[in-house]
């Protein structure tokens, strides 16, 4: 049992380091990443959401262009997932690839980005249960109580063996899914005054000031598949498991969402579904079923919506947690951090972590909220809205990163003449990602709904940037005082096997 380390950092036993591995295979690494993405919870909330806010018909069209940089992004991604097994996933690549110094900042920016996107997700999921509340049983119940169910709910499974979530996350994925496909059926069964059109997918319904902000929502529905990574550690067979998985949810996403919308736009006619979307909003989809497949089917629809949300707040509870572990394993967060429980082989600390966040949260905009019991404005338009937006901003800038030291990893390595045409890939889906973030940044206003020169379309954004600075000082800081430990950032498990076998050899 190692008890100390030269590094600074306290180690433990093996089993307190690493996650255990063999935990997680294909299929179930595949449902839990696709319930990250909240299939329901896109194409009910966030698809009406870009439609409405950003006057863009061609939505469908949006999710086939990026899909195509995603896949582009994916294969040095994915070629990297290959040398790397690490849970700090897109930081840790990051770091091997652009040094420890960046990697830090990289590691605040992931744990911040997918903390908020988190935490935004108990906005609208408490606000969906007070509305079928108030709906059914005619009694009114503030969002908060729901949400910091919510929140106790997802501590308990987030303390769970990671097989016993991937199993959760695939039933309620598979109900969702199987009533998307069935409502896409009856809009494109029953289509609406203009027919079966195709307009949704002419490039000339791109045009508008919102083109750029609503990539940056599009990237947000897509996002679930850059974590397969992060359980590498726990499949079975990560060199083969982790790309494919991903590869999938990307093919994955990007028809059945492209398919999704076009289907609204089918239902209500392409020239009219930007004004029902914003008439009507997340309740677009429910008026569609109702009208075409009755009330019963509608009302079990609501249900499983509020459930696809709890399957993305699990997800990304996990991923948060995994996050914290890696970090705190590498040296970016308290040792303590960086352990797992004896019993289930989850990263305990991070859980609990992210749950006191995520009250902490959830309690600060219920103490703001002065609006009647029933108003989104606290838990969804400022909650769900401002916080999964700054997380999705956060999450681009990374891949982004991560494309350009996919790039420097295989260069520094040797391999560039190998690995060339996935470096000219991870360059083009840089220059994508890039562009879709900087512009995203400019009309961060348009997200909000705000004045270009409200305060916040530059507060907000600054979140990311702020998480940043605290990283690469940190870094540097962890590079002039403790180079050891610089030097750790982003090796994970496999720094802590080295520093056994050193270990086992000196008592040899």
């Amino acid at each position: 049992m190692l008890t100390g380390s030269t590094t600074g950092i306290s180690t433990f036993k093996g089993e307190q380091r690493a996650l255990r591995a063999d935990r997680i295979g294909a299929p179930a690494l595949l449902l839990s990443v696709l319930a990250a993405t909240a299939p329901l919870m896109v194409v009910a909330g966030v698809i009406p959401t870009t439609f409405a806010t950003m006057g863009i018909v061609g939505v469908p069209l949006l999710f086939v262009i990026v899909g195509a940089v995603l896949i582009l992004f994916s294969f040095g991604y994915a070629e990297m997932s290959r040398h790397v097994h690490n849970a700090g996933a897109l930081y840790a690549y990051i770091s091997r690839g652009l040094g420890g110094t960046v990697g830090a900042g990289a590691s605040y920016v992931a744990l911040f980005a997918y903390s908020l996107m988190q935490c935004g997700s108990y906005g609208i999921f408490g606000f969906e249960i007070s509305s079928q509340i108030a709906q059914h049983w005619q009694h009114n119940v503030a969002w908060w109580i729901p949400a910091l169910g919510g929140v106790a709910i997802t501590a308990v499974f987030g303390a769970l063996k990671i097989d016993l979530n991937a199993r959760t996350l695939g039933v309620l994925l598979l109900i969702e899914t199987t009533m998307v496909v069935i409502f896409d059926i009856g809009f494109l069964s029953d289509p609406g005054p203009q027919g079966v059109s195709a307009h949704a997918f002419n490039p000339s319904t791109l045009s508008g000031a919102g083109l750029g902000t609503a990539l940056c929502f599009t990237i947000a529905a897509f996002l679930g598949f850059e974590q397969a990574p992060v359980y590498a550690e726990e499949t079975s067979d990560p060199q083969r498991v982790v790309s494919k998985v991903m590869f999938l949810a990307i093919g994955f996403a990007t028809v059945f969402f492209a398919i999704s919308a076009w289907a609204i736009t089918v239902a209500t006619g392409p020239s009219g579904v930007i004004a029902g979307a914003q008439k009507d909003g997340p309740n677009l989809i429910f008026g569609l079923t109702q009208d075409r497949l009755g009330g019963a089917f509608t009302d079990t629809l609501n249900i499983f919506f509020i459930t696809g949300i709890f399957a993305c707040m699990l997800s990304f509870h996990n991923v948060v947690a995994r996050y914290a572990f890696a970090m705190g394993r590498d040296g970016l967060l308290p040792a303590a951090v960086g352990r797992t429980s004896k019993t289930s082989g989850a990263p305990a600390i991070g859980s609990l972590l992210q749950t006191l966040v995520a009250l902490i949260v959830v309690a600060v905009f219920a103490i703001t909220d002065d609006k009647p019991v029933g108003d989104p404005t606290a838990p969804v338009l400022r909650l769900f809205t401002w916080a999964g937006n700054v997380g999705a901003l956060g999450v681009v800038l990374l891949m982004c990163t991560a494309a350009v030291a996919v790039i420097a990893f295989f260069v520094k390595r040797g391999a560039a003449r190998v690995q060339g045409w996935r470096l000219i890939t991870s360059g083009l889906a840089a220059l994508a990602l890039g562009t879709i973030f900087v512009y995203s940044v400019k009309d961060f206003a348009v997200l909000l709904g705000a004045n270009p020169g409200h305060g916040l379309r530059w507060i907000l954004p600054g979140i990311i940037a702020l998480a940043a600075a605290i990283g690469l000082v940190y870094g540097a800081v962890l590079r002039s005082r403790q180079p050891e430990v610089h030097a750790r950032i982003g090796q994970g498990n496999e720094a802590f096997q080295l520093e056994k076998a050193a270990a086992a050899e000196a008592g040899a």
